[in-house]
This record gives C-alpha cells, structure tokens and sequence, in this order.
C-alpha cells in the first residue's frame, strides 16, 4: 500500500471517529504526513543497464578552509549547459547550502570515455582574474553522481620564491581536464566514483589577459564484489584512522577517570557524610542538628523562585532538546543518518525538532502546575520563544551576511516562508497541545514537607568556595574537562573536513556529559545549601550548564588556530556555535536542576520522616 493511501485511509479514520479532539487529529494527521515525508527522503542505488543515463549534478564551489563559504558552482567560469536546470531540493538540502544543477558531463553506465569534449571555452581576463582569485583560496567544487559526492581542486599554485630579492614569483595553473573512475558492481549498481585532475592538462592563468581553454574529461569503468549496501561506508573511514582511534582511546580514559573520581564523591557524600547527619538529626541532638546548615532552612528551601514561569520554560525547552537528541542518536544507530546524505541530517532536526514542541509544552506546564499550580499558559508562551527568538535573529543577521556575499547558505525567500509557516502552523500548535496535556495530567502541585515561613532566612556572609561565580565555574569545567578531546573531533567535523561518523563514541559522550552534570550539579548544591544559602533553583541551571559556556570558549579557540579567514565564516561560525552551544546549556541546566532537585525533596524527606 503506497503511503498516500495509507495516509487517505488513518485520515478517515480520525474524521470518523468522535472520540478524537480536533486538535488531536490535526496533530496525529501532520505527524503522518512528517513520517511519510521523512521516510521517503532516503533511497538506495539504482540499478543500470549498459547505456543508461546516471544523473549527475554540479554543486558548490569554495575556499577549502571555509566551510561555510559556498558558492553555485556556475559562479565560476565553466562550461554550463545552453539551460541550466535546477534540482528539486528538499528542506534539508537548502539549509544545508546545496545548489545542485545540471551540467554537461555525461557519464553513461559502463561507457569508457577518453579526452571527452566537455566546451571550448574563451575566458575574458576579469574570468581569468575570477579563476586565479579562487585558485589562491584553493576553491574546491563538489558534484554528484548517483547520489554520491564527489570532489577536485579548481586548480593549484606554484610559488617561486627564488627571484631577485626573495621576492614571490607565483604561477597559476586551471585544471581543464578530470579523470572520472568509477565502481560498479555484479548487480549494475554504481558503488564508487572518484575525480582526479590531470597534471598533464593544465592551463596556464598567470597573466591578465584572453585565452582559450578546452575543458575534456575522461571516464573508466571498474568491477568490484564490494556491495552496495556498504557504499557509504568508505566515508566514515576517515574517523577510523590510527590518530583518531588514539584520540577516542585517550578520551574515553580521561572520561572514566573523571566520572570515577566525582561518582566517588557523591558516593562519599550520601555513605558517610549526609548519613551522619540525618543520624544525628534522628537523636535530636540539638547542638549538632545546630550545627547542620541545610536543616536550619528547611522552612525556605522549597520557596517558589522569582521568574518561575521563565524556569518552567528553561525546563521545557531543555527538556525538548534532550529528547530530539536522543531522537537523532537512535536515528544515527539505525543507519538512517549517514555522512553526505544530502539534507537529511537538517530534515530530520526540524521534524523532530516539530515533533518535540509537544515535549516542551507539557514539560513546562506540567513543571508550572507542580511549583505555583497557576498560569501554566505563561511558562508555555515563554518555551515557544526562549531558544526561538535568539535563533530567529542570529540566523537573520546571518541570512543577510551570506545574501551579502551571494554564498549559497543564504536562504531563498521561499525557504524562509516554509520555515515561518512550519513554525506558526505545526510548531505552535504541538506547543500549546502539549501544554494542555501538561496541564492536565501532568505532575500534582507539590507538597512541601515543611511549612513555608512567610519571610525568607537571611542568607549568611558565604566563603568564597560557595559563592556564585565559583561553583558555576567548578560546575562547568568538571563536566567539559571530561569530554574535551571528544568536543575537539567534533568541532573538526562540523568545521572542517574530517568525518565523526561513531554514534557509539558520541553517545558515550554525551552520557557521561549528562552523569557529570547531574552529579556536579547535586554535590554543589549540596554545598550551597550547607551554608544556609537557600536560593539554589537558578543557581543549579548555572552551574549544570556553565559546561556549554566552556564549549563556546573553546569553539573560539578552535578558531584561532584553524585556517578559517574571513568575515563571511567568522560570522557563520560564532552565530551557529553560539545556537549549539546555548541548546546545550538548556539541556545541561535542565539535567541540573532535576537532579538537584530531587536530591533535595530526597533529603529533606528523610529528615521529616525521622
């Protein structure tokens, strides 16, 4: 049955059926559709005869070291067909930046071609200036082929330093002929391609002025026994090397030995020290119990914080992310996530990105209705424009910097009306159905064990090792000093062009991130609390998501020692490390601020039942 009938059919259903609230069919009718959307988003090879036409598109062209820098790849000079046609992208791939166009390569199943004509082309001297000017950023260009990507150098540069006062003597040369190989195997199924520019077909660029060039390409064909369900694989294969292995072995030592050092900790705290106190506490011995700072503010250590609607928000939004990336983690493990599959990362962040807004909005009002019990639709406004909003004008600014360079990651106007129309029509509403389930059967309002005075305890002068700045700074350096070489590979990945295509060493990451967190998070509040400091709501969030802050201060020094120039990448690589960064502060205050709080209720809980 094709998914469109399936579809027809479940929506009749939920017409039919009088049980269904509206919203609750509208819902379950977008989620079908963003299911079928992205089930189709992912296919396998096509099978070829002799002769057949492989679809083959140009890409972008950029500066290697940029890669956020991308142009369409008829920017440049080359041979473009008499009517270019583009590709029909999806979401993803135009977030992504890809431009695929036709082009006049014409690679047919199993045709050898040698010295094959591509155009005979003029180049005016403001195109030969054009090609000597990308030549000197070392411009690449991407195309695929059967869905595979592929890549070349535009040319190269020959710097002669030996002229008369040391002075550069440089030489630039056009590649005007490719070299195509590709892989086929037993079930006419394309399984690898590969471009090579032949040296011995090299133009030379060097002066400022007209010249012809003859711009030919070659194609071999090869039999291989590899099948085509691994095809993809030999792109994971840069992460595996001996360098990165010992990375990832050094890593993951350094991450046990934190978590054993801290979980030992905790452990210590729970076994020996907080069992003496609550013993002491049961014995009622009043000088002791005197002695014990956390009991005195008992009566205020459940005192609803200022903003609360902004911390219910905090909470859902956090919330929200943690699910989307377990979401995208599960997907990863199951293959449907691969490197160079164009878009589909991007496509699946915003369905499942859509999809979670119902997590939100339960999340915070369920949180609202257990802390205050009233004015549950505040905290669900506040959740659809926490991250929304900064994202919104950072990806604006961004927008009109890339519009200002004619890159490709500058964003169609049409895109940008799908994105506002995905939000107002899909995104608010899951929010607002969520935070009417959140409501209604989320958590009960909370009971505290103690009676509540009606004016805060004063808090006591603090020494400097439970002040603010201190245990926020502890709270984020524990946690980030344990997944440091991890967060260095994936910077290289996302900012370069080394593949980090393990889900196993990056969920391992991200749990021991999310131990730590929680762990540090209990043992500063713990602290916090012993010195009669009762505020510790807001002060968890910082301390459990400072973590991210130390991830931004080493994305920035990740870029000052990279080869990334310009104004374009620099502010392409702020603005989008700055959304990472701050989604996993979310994430990590949320995780923070859970696990502190049921230590407390835990704690406190005891000391009533004693």
């Amino acid at each position: 049955m094709s998914s469109s009938c399936t579809y027809i059919l479940i929506r009749s259903f939920c017409q039919s059926s009088s049980r269904v609230p509206i919203m609750a069919q509208f819902l379950l009718q977008v989620l079908l559709a963003l299911t079928f959307w992205i089930g189709s988003g992912s296919s396998g090879p096509t099978r070829y005869k002799a002769g057949d036409h492989v679809p083959f598109f140009v890409n972008k062209v950029g500066p290697l070291h940029n890669p956020s820098e991308t142009y369409q790849y008829y920017d440049l000079p080359f041979c473009p067909p008499d009517s270019v046609i583009e590709k029909q992208e999806t979401l993803g791939e135009v977030l992504n930046g890809d431009r695929l166009m036709s082009s006049l390569y014409d690679l047919k199943f199993k045709e050898d071609k040698t010295n094959a004509v591509l155009c005979h082309k003029r180049l005016t001297s403001s195109e030969v200036a054009r090609f000597r000017e990308t030549i000197a950023q070392d411009f690449y260009f991407q195309m695929y082929y059967d869905d595979l990507p592929l890549w070349g150098f535009v040319g190269k540069v020959e710097r002669d330093y030996s002229g008369h006062g040391g002075e550069e003597n440089a030489k630039y040369y056009l590649f005007s002929h490719l070299n195509f190989n590709v892989l086929y195997n037993a079930a006419d199924e394309v399984i690898a391609i590969q471009s090579l520019s032949d040296p011995s077909y090299m133009v030379d660029i060097s002066d400022n002025a007209e010249i012809d060039v003859r711009f030919t390409y070659s194609v071999s064909w090869n039999l291989t026994s590899e099948r085509s369900e691994t095809r993809m694989d030999k792109y994971s294969q840069a992460s595996l090397h001996p360098i990165s292995k010992k990375i990832h072995y050094f890593s993951f030592l350094n991450s046990i030995s934190v978590v054993v050092l801290v979980v030992g900790l905790l452990s210590l705290l729970f076994m020996r020290h907080l069992k003496n106190e609550l013993r002491s506490s049961s014995n009622g011995d009043e000088e002791e119990k005197r002695e014990v700072g956390w009991k005195l503010i008992q009566s205020d250590v459940f005192r609803c914080p200022p903003n609360v609607s902004l911390l219910c928000a905090f909470l859902g939004t956090g919330a929200q992310f943690l699910i989307l990336i377990v979401a995208l983690f599960a997907l990863a493990f199951t293959g449907f996530l691969y490197p160079y599959n164009r878009g589909l990362l991007l496509t699946s962040l915003v369905i499942v990105y859509t999809l979670t807004s119902v997590v939100a909005g339960y999340t915070s009002a369920s949180f609202h209705n257990h802390f205050e019990g009233t004015k549950q639709k505040r905290s669900v406004r506040l959740t659809g424009i926490l991250y929304t909003v900064p994202f919104l004008i950072i990806v604006s600014i961004l927008n009109t910097v890339a519009i200002t360079y004619g890159a490709t990651a500058a964003l169609p106007f049409g895109t940008v009306v799908v994105i506002i129309l995905i939000y107002t029509l899909l995104n608010i509403p899951f929010l607002m159905f969520g935070g009417v389930l959140g409501n209604r059967f989320g958590l009960s309002e909370f009971q505290p064990p103690s009676a509540i005075k009606r004016n805060p305890r004063e808090i006591p002068t603090q020494n400097w090792y439970r002040r603010k700045l201190y245990q926020m700074f502890l709270g984020g350096l524990v946690p980030f000093s344990a997944v440091a070489l991890e967060w260095h590979q994936l910077y290289a990945s996302l900012w370069g062009f080394k593949i980090h295509t393990s889900p196993g060493i990056m969920l391992f990451t991200f749990i021991v991130l999310i131990l730590l967190s929680a762990s540090v998070g209990i043992i500063l509040t713990y602290i916090q609390l012993s010195g009669e400091d009762h505020e510790w709501w807001w002060r968890s969030i910082w301390c459990g998501g400072f973590a991210a802050i130390f991830m931004f201060g080493y994305g920035v020094l990740f870029y000052l020692r990279s080869d990334m120039t310009g104004f374009l990448q620099l502010s392409f690589y702020l603005g989008y490390t700055a959304l990472l960064c701050y989604a996993l502060f979310l994430v990590l205050g949320t995780i923070s601020f859970l696990a502190s709080w049921m230590f407390i209720r835990h704690i406190y809980r005891s000391v009533k039942l004693e």
